[in-house]
Protein backbone atom coordinates (compact mmCIF):
# COMPACT_ATOMS: atom_id res chain seq x y z
CA UNK A 1 0.00 0.00 0.00
CA UNK A 2 1.34 3.17 -0.74
CA UNK A 3 1.71 5.96 1.75
CA UNK A 4 1.28 9.55 1.99
CA UNK A 5 3.58 11.22 3.71
CA UNK A 6 3.05 15.28 4.80
CA UNK A 7 3.92 17.82 7.40
CA UNK A 8 1.10 16.46 9.89
CA UNK A 9 3.05 12.63 9.68
CA UNK A 10 6.30 13.58 10.31
CA UNK A 11 5.86 16.02 12.68
CA UNK A 12 3.37 13.47 14.22
CA UNK A 13 5.01 10.97 13.76
CA UNK A 14 2.60 9.09 12.08
CA UNK A 15 2.01 6.41 8.89
CA UNK A 16 -0.97 8.14 8.01
CA UNK A 17 -2.39 11.98 8.14
CA UNK A 18 -5.50 11.35 9.39
CA UNK A 19 -6.87 12.35 12.89
CA UNK A 20 -9.78 10.68 14.07
CA UNK A 21 -12.75 13.81 15.07
CA UNK A 22 -13.34 13.79 18.92
CA UNK A 23 -17.04 13.29 18.45
CA UNK A 24 -18.70 13.27 21.82
CA UNK A 25 -20.36 10.32 22.75
CA UNK A 26 -18.78 8.31 19.75
CA UNK A 27 -15.10 8.43 20.01
CA UNK A 28 -14.06 6.49 23.09
CA UNK A 29 -10.34 4.96 24.30
CA UNK A 30 -11.17 1.66 22.23
CA UNK A 31 -11.81 3.74 18.83
CA UNK A 32 -8.95 6.29 19.23
CA UNK A 33 -6.75 3.39 19.71
CA UNK A 34 -7.86 1.49 16.44
CA UNK A 35 -7.06 4.80 15.09
CA UNK A 36 -3.99 5.16 16.54
CA UNK A 37 -2.80 1.22 15.62
CA UNK A 38 -3.59 1.54 12.10
CA UNK A 39 -1.35 4.79 11.73
CA UNK A 40 -3.61 8.10 12.05
CA UNK A 41 -4.12 9.99 15.36
CA UNK A 42 -6.95 8.60 17.71
CA UNK A 43 -8.68 11.46 19.43
CA UNK A 44 -10.91 10.76 22.33
CA UNK A 45 -14.05 12.92 22.53
CA UNK A 46 -14.28 14.90 25.83
CA UNK A 47 -17.62 15.97 24.99
CA UNK A 48 -18.81 18.06 27.78
CA UNK A 49 -16.70 16.55 30.36
CA UNK A 50 -17.55 14.05 32.27
CA UNK A 51 -14.68 12.98 34.41
CA UNK A 52 -15.55 9.30 35.33
CA UNK A 53 -16.40 8.50 31.59
CA UNK A 54 -12.91 10.06 30.12
CA UNK A 55 -11.38 8.03 32.73
CA UNK A 56 -12.75 4.72 31.54
CA UNK A 57 -11.82 5.96 28.28
CA UNK A 58 -8.67 6.96 28.94
CA UNK A 59 -8.13 2.86 30.57
CA UNK A 60 -9.63 2.15 27.16
CA UNK A 61 -7.06 3.53 25.11
CA UNK A 62 -4.45 1.58 27.12
CA UNK A 63 -0.53 2.46 26.04
CA UNK A 64 -1.38 3.75 22.76
CA UNK A 65 -0.48 7.55 21.92
CA UNK A 66 -3.86 8.85 21.76
CA UNK A 67 -5.45 12.91 22.44
CA UNK A 68 -8.58 14.20 23.74
CA UNK A 69 -10.96 16.78 22.20
CA UNK A 70 -13.11 19.12 24.61
CA UNK A 71 -15.76 21.28 23.82
CA UNK A 72 -14.41 24.36 24.88
CA UNK A 73 -17.03 26.56 26.34
CA UNK A 74 -18.78 23.47 27.96
CA UNK A 75 -15.00 22.42 29.65
CA UNK A 76 -14.45 26.26 30.59
CA UNK A 77 -16.82 25.67 33.19
CA UNK A 78 -14.79 22.72 34.86
CA UNK A 79 -11.35 23.08 34.11
CA UNK A 80 -10.46 20.37 36.28
CA UNK A 81 -11.31 18.02 33.69
CA UNK A 82 -8.63 19.17 31.19
CA UNK A 83 -6.25 19.03 34.41
CA UNK A 84 -7.30 15.40 34.85
CA UNK A 85 -6.85 14.37 31.07
CA UNK A 86 -3.42 16.20 31.23
CA UNK A 87 -1.85 14.26 33.86
CA UNK A 88 -2.39 11.10 31.68
CA UNK A 89 -0.05 12.85 29.44
CA UNK A 90 -1.91 12.63 26.11
CA UNK A 91 0.01 13.23 22.53
CA UNK A 92 -2.26 16.49 21.93
CA UNK A 93 -5.62 18.44 23.09
CA UNK A 94 -8.10 19.63 20.78
CA UNK A 95 -9.87 22.52 21.90
CA UNK A 96 -13.22 23.12 19.54
CA UNK A 97 -15.93 26.00 19.82
CA UNK A 98 -14.66 28.51 22.27
CA UNK A 99 -11.36 30.56 22.85
CA UNK A 100 -8.75 28.26 23.18
CA UNK A 101 -6.11 31.11 24.83
CA UNK A 102 -6.70 30.05 28.36
CA UNK A 103 -5.44 27.20 28.49
CA UNK A 104 -2.96 27.14 25.91
CA UNK A 105 -0.26 27.57 28.68
CA UNK A 106 -1.64 24.44 30.58
CA UNK A 107 -1.46 22.83 27.64
CA UNK A 108 2.04 23.15 25.94
CA UNK A 109 3.52 22.79 29.53
CA UNK A 110 1.99 19.23 29.86
CA UNK A 111 4.38 18.34 26.73
CA UNK A 112 0.80 18.17 24.22
CA UNK A 113 0.64 19.32 20.85
CA UNK A 114 -2.64 22.03 20.81
CA UNK A 115 -5.04 21.39 17.90
CA UNK A 116 -7.81 23.65 17.10
CA UNK A 117 -10.76 23.44 15.32
CA UNK A 118 -12.09 26.45 13.36
CA UNK A 119 -15.28 27.26 11.44
CA UNK A 120 -14.42 30.80 10.39
CA UNK A 121 -10.73 33.24 10.04
CA UNK A 122 -11.81 34.91 13.34
CA UNK A 123 -11.53 31.40 14.62
CA UNK A 124 -8.22 30.92 13.07
CA UNK A 125 -6.81 34.33 14.27
CA UNK A 126 -7.60 33.24 17.88
CA UNK A 127 -5.94 30.10 17.57
CA UNK A 128 -2.81 31.32 16.17
CA UNK A 129 -2.62 33.87 19.02
CA UNK A 130 -3.46 30.77 21.44
CA UNK A 131 -0.23 29.05 19.75
CA UNK A 132 -1.44 26.35 18.08
CA UNK A 133 0.27 23.74 16.55
CA UNK A 134 -2.49 22.64 14.27
CA UNK A 135 -5.60 24.21 12.81
CA UNK A 136 -8.71 21.85 11.89
CA UNK A 137 -10.80 24.00 8.92
CA UNK A 138 -13.98 22.50 9.65
CA UNK A 139 -16.50 22.64 6.76
CA UNK A 140 -20.22 22.84 7.38
CA UNK A 141 -20.31 19.67 5.37
CA UNK A 142 -19.25 18.01 9.18
CA UNK A 143 -21.95 15.71 11.20
CA UNK A 144 -22.14 17.32 14.83
CA UNK A 145 -22.02 20.78 15.43
CA UNK A 146 -20.24 23.68 13.36
CA UNK A 147 -21.09 26.41 11.79
CA UNK A 148 -21.43 27.83 7.66
CA UNK A 149 -18.46 27.30 5.73
CA UNK A 150 -18.13 25.13 3.17
CA UNK A 151 -14.82 22.77 3.29
CA UNK A 152 -14.20 22.88 -0.60
CA UNK A 153 -13.53 26.95 -0.25
CA UNK A 154 -12.66 27.46 3.41
CA UNK A 155 -9.88 25.17 3.32
CA UNK A 156 -7.69 26.62 1.06
CA UNK A 157 -8.21 30.47 2.30
CA UNK A 158 -7.18 28.63 5.94
CA UNK A 159 -4.28 27.47 3.87
CA UNK A 160 -3.27 30.92 2.34
CA UNK A 161 -4.13 32.51 5.75
CA UNK A 162 -1.69 30.26 7.15
CA UNK A 163 1.36 30.52 4.39
CA UNK A 164 0.95 34.60 5.50
CA UNK A 165 0.73 34.58 9.40
CA UNK A 166 1.82 31.13 10.80
CA UNK A 167 3.64 28.77 7.76
CA UNK A 168 4.99 26.56 10.75
CA UNK A 169 1.54 25.57 11.55
CA UNK A 170 -0.08 22.71 10.31
CA UNK A 171 -3.91 22.20 8.74
CA UNK A 172 -5.81 19.83 8.91
CA UNK A 173 -9.33 19.80 6.61
CA UNK A 174 -12.63 18.57 7.93
CA UNK A 175 -16.18 17.86 6.84
CA UNK A 176 -17.37 15.75 4.73
CA UNK A 177 -14.24 13.81 3.89
CA UNK A 178 -14.82 9.72 4.00
CA UNK A 179 -12.64 8.24 1.24
CA UNK A 180 -9.26 8.47 -0.40
CA UNK A 181 -10.93 11.07 -2.72
CA UNK A 182 -11.52 13.82 0.05
CA UNK A 183 -8.07 12.68 1.64
CA UNK A 184 -6.10 13.60 -1.77
CA UNK A 185 -8.72 16.58 -2.48
CA UNK A 186 -7.46 17.68 1.13
CA UNK A 187 -3.97 17.59 0.02
CA UNK A 188 -4.41 18.92 -2.86
CA UNK A 189 -6.37 22.19 -1.18
CA UNK A 190 -3.16 22.69 1.20
CA UNK A 191 -4.43 20.47 4.16
CA UNK A 192 -1.67 18.37 5.83
CA UNK A 193 -3.72 16.42 6.41
CA UNK A 194 -7.64 14.98 7.16
CA UNK A 195 -9.88 15.12 10.34
CA UNK A 196 -12.27 12.41 9.87
CA UNK A 197 -15.65 12.23 12.08
CA UNK A 198 -18.83 10.42 10.35
CA UNK A 199 -16.59 8.01 8.30
CA UNK A 200 -15.35 6.60 11.63
CA UNK A 201 -18.53 7.27 13.27
CA UNK A 202 -19.91 4.16 11.41
CA UNK A 203 -17.03 1.41 13.01
CA UNK A 204 -17.45 -1.39 15.02
CA UNK A 205 -15.04 0.42 17.65
CA UNK A 206 -17.10 3.24 18.11
CA UNK A 207 -19.65 3.76 20.96
CA UNK A 208 -22.46 4.36 18.48
CA UNK A 209 -25.91 2.46 19.02
CA UNK A 210 -26.99 -0.10 16.91
CA UNK A 211 -30.31 1.34 15.50
CA UNK A 212 -27.94 4.30 14.64
CA UNK A 213 -25.66 2.40 12.84
CA UNK A 214 -28.45 0.88 11.13
CA UNK A 215 -29.84 3.99 10.54
CA UNK A 216 -26.84 5.50 8.61
CA UNK A 217 -26.64 2.83 6.22
CA UNK A 218 -30.28 3.52 4.95
CA UNK A 219 -29.21 7.43 4.71
CA UNK A 220 -27.34 9.77 2.38
CA UNK A 221 -26.34 12.92 2.33
CA UNK A 222 -29.80 14.96 2.16
CA UNK A 223 -30.84 12.92 4.83
CA UNK A 224 -29.06 15.17 6.97
CA UNK A 225 -29.88 19.34 8.34
CA UNK A 226 -28.68 21.72 10.29
CA UNK A 227 -30.53 22.54 13.75
CA UNK A 228 -30.41 23.35 17.05
CA UNK A 229 -33.12 21.44 18.64
CA UNK A 230 -31.34 18.44 19.97
CA UNK A 231 -29.34 21.41 22.12
CA UNK A 232 -32.73 22.51 23.37
CA UNK A 233 -33.95 19.28 24.12
CA UNK A 234 -31.01 18.46 26.24
CA UNK A 235 -31.05 22.28 27.54
CA UNK A 236 -27.49 23.16 26.23
CA UNK A 237 -26.82 26.51 26.00
CA UNK A 238 -24.81 26.35 22.77
CA UNK A 239 -23.15 29.86 21.38
CA UNK A 240 -24.60 31.57 18.90
CA UNK A 241 -23.40 30.82 15.41
CA UNK A 242 -23.09 27.09 16.21
CA UNK A 243 -25.83 23.93 15.17
CA UNK A 244 -25.51 20.81 14.63
CA UNK A 245 -25.98 18.60 11.85
CA UNK A 246 -28.19 15.59 12.08
CA UNK A 247 -30.05 12.59 10.83
CA UNK A 248 -33.52 14.45 9.72
CA UNK A 249 -36.01 11.69 11.32
CA UNK A 250 -39.62 12.21 13.94
CA UNK A 251 -37.39 14.52 16.12
CA UNK A 252 -36.66 16.62 13.55
CA UNK A 253 -40.09 16.42 11.65
CA UNK A 254 -41.94 17.22 14.76
CA UNK A 255 -39.22 20.05 16.25
CA UNK A 256 -37.60 22.05 13.46
CA UNK A 257 -38.75 24.82 12.75
CA UNK A 258 -41.02 25.05 15.70
CA UNK A 259 -38.40 26.09 18.14
CA UNK A 260 -40.36 27.72 20.37
CA UNK A 261 -43.07 25.24 21.11
CA UNK A 262 -40.42 22.94 21.97
CA UNK A 263 -38.74 25.49 24.75
CA UNK A 264 -42.28 25.42 26.49
CA UNK A 265 -42.43 21.67 26.61
CA UNK A 266 -39.24 20.98 27.83
CA UNK A 267 -40.68 19.24 30.94
CA UNK A 268 -42.18 16.48 29.19
CA UNK A 269 -39.78 16.43 25.94
CA UNK A 270 -36.84 16.40 27.64
CA UNK A 271 -37.34 13.04 29.27
CA UNK A 272 -38.54 11.59 25.78
CA UNK A 273 -35.25 13.21 23.98
CA UNK A 274 -33.38 11.18 27.14
CA UNK A 275 -35.21 8.00 26.91
CA UNK A 276 -34.81 7.76 23.29
CA UNK A 277 -31.22 8.33 24.01
CA UNK A 278 -30.91 5.74 26.08
CA UNK A 279 -32.75 3.52 24.09
CA UNK A 280 -31.27 4.15 21.05
CA UNK A 281 -34.06 4.78 19.30
CA UNK A 282 -33.00 5.99 15.46
CA UNK A 283 -36.57 8.50 15.26
CA UNK A 284 -36.76 10.59 18.32
CA UNK A 285 -33.07 11.47 19.33
CA UNK A 286 -30.48 13.13 17.07
CA UNK A 287 -28.47 10.41 15.49
CA UNK A 288 -25.07 12.25 14.69
CA UNK A 289 -23.36 12.02 11.43
CA UNK A 290 -22.66 14.46 8.36
CA UNK A 291 -23.41 14.64 5.03
CA UNK A 292 -20.61 11.83 4.12
CA UNK A 293 -23.14 9.18 4.63
CA UNK A 294 -24.15 9.15 1.54
CA UNK A 295 -20.61 7.83 0.66
CA UNK A 296 -20.94 4.81 3.46
CA UNK A 297 -21.99 1.47 3.11
CA UNK A 298 -20.70 -0.54 5.60
CA UNK A 299 -20.28 -1.60 9.39
CA UNK A 300 -16.44 -1.71 9.05
CA UNK A 301 -13.38 -1.83 11.57
CA UNK A 302 -11.89 1.40 12.13
CA UNK A 303 -8.00 0.19 10.76
CA UNK A 304 -10.05 -0.88 7.43
CA UNK A 305 -11.40 2.14 7.54
CA UNK A 306 -8.08 4.09 7.53
CA UNK A 307 -5.92 2.05 5.06
CA UNK A 308 -8.49 2.08 2.65
CA UNK A 309 -8.70 5.82 2.69
CA UNK A 310 -5.12 6.63 2.75
CA UNK A 311 -4.52 3.79 -0.47
CA UNK A 312 -7.40 5.16 -2.41
CA UNK A 313 -5.90 8.63 -1.98
CA UNK A 314 -2.09 7.36 -2.48
CA UNK A 315 -3.14 5.96 -6.19
CA UNK A 316 -5.01 8.89 -6.86
CA UNK A 317 -2.04 11.01 -6.13
CA UNK A 318 0.55 9.09 -8.13
CA UNK A 319 -1.57 9.50 -10.96
CA UNK A 320 -2.82 12.84 -10.75
CA UNK A 321 -1.40 14.82 -7.84
CA UNK A 322 1.67 15.77 -6.51
CA UNK A 323 1.91 14.49 -3.36
CA UNK A 324 4.88 13.11 -1.67
CA UNK A 325 4.94 9.86 -1.91
CA UNK A 326 6.51 6.64 -0.19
Amino acid sequence: MATVTTRFTREFALEHPIALAPMGFAAGGALAAAVGRAGGLGLIGGGYGDPEWLDEQLDAAGDQRIGVGFITWSMQKNPAVLAQVLARRPTAVMLSFGDPRPFADDIRKAGARLICQCQNLTHVADALEAGADVIVAQGAEAGGHGALRGTLSFVPEVADYLNAKSPTTLLLAAGGIADGRGLAAALMLGADGVLVGTRLWATNEALVKPRHLEAILSSDGDSTLRTTVPDIARRLSWPAGFTARIRRNTFTDRWHGREDELRKNLDIEAQRYREAFLAGDPENTAVWFGEAAGIIHAIEPAAAVVERIVSEAGQLLETRGGAVLG
